[in-house]
């Protein structure tokens, strides 16, 4: 379960799944009446654009650094 899935629950706001996606999030934020909650929720969505950005960085550097190994 990630952060933003225990926020949910905390709230008690049912989800289906433990991986929440920014859909929801940002539904959740303009929604949200509780403003500690909604800081909550906009830290949450940062560190899930955070996490699938370095995700893809780290799957294009793979073969960029397997070539450069085979090159030496």
């Amino acid at each position: 379960m990630d952060n933003s899935a225990y926020l949910f629950l905390k709230k008690e706001i049912l989800i289906n799944s433990s991986n929440v996606s920014r859909s929801v999030l940002k539904n959740q934020i303009k929604a949200a009446e509780d403003p500690e909650f909604t800081i909550q929720l906009k830290k949450a969505l940062l560190y899930r654009n955070l996490q699938q950005s370095f995700m893809i960085s780290a799957i294009v550097s793979l073969p960029v650094t397997i070539i450069f190994y085979f090159l030496r």
